[in-house]
């Protein structure tokens, strides 16, 4: 009877886990703060991942999103006018570039604060 091998398989990064890591990444570059990355699979329908963060002001948040969609165009983007609370939809994920205030009003990491986080850094 052969015994079974305790090596492990190496797992295979995703294209959707790599654009969530570059987008929160980038955001990190551009000086948004408070990046949280949720990760919605098998909790949400809507989505599989949340990127949320914060910007310093309205045209600092524009500057953000601006910077991810030269990246990669966004399917569906809402916000960018005000640049009080920026979202661009990218299907599998979706990113939140708030005002502190708005942030704090709507309360998203509340709502999904039971999610698993992502860590952006990891490889």
């Amino acid at each position: 009877m052969s015994k079974k091998s305790s090596e492990t398989v190496p797992t295979e990064i995703s294209p959707t886990i790599e654009l969530v890591r570059y987008l929160a990444k980038s955001i990190d570059e551009k000086k948004g703060h408070d990046i949280v990355i949720f990760d919605l699979r098998g909790i949400s329908p809507i989505t599989d991942y949340f990127v949320i963060c914060t910007g310093l002001s309205d045209i600092h948040n524009r500057t953000i999103a601006e910077s991810l969609i030269e990246y990669e165009e966004a399917v569906h983007v809402e916000g960018i006018e005000s640049g009080n609370w920026i979202l661009l939809d990218y299907t599998d994920v979706i990113v939140h570039i708030f005002m502190e205030e708005t942030r704090q009003f709507y309360g998203l990491s509340r709502l999904w604060g039971d999610a698993p986080q992502v860590d952006y850094d990891s490889d």
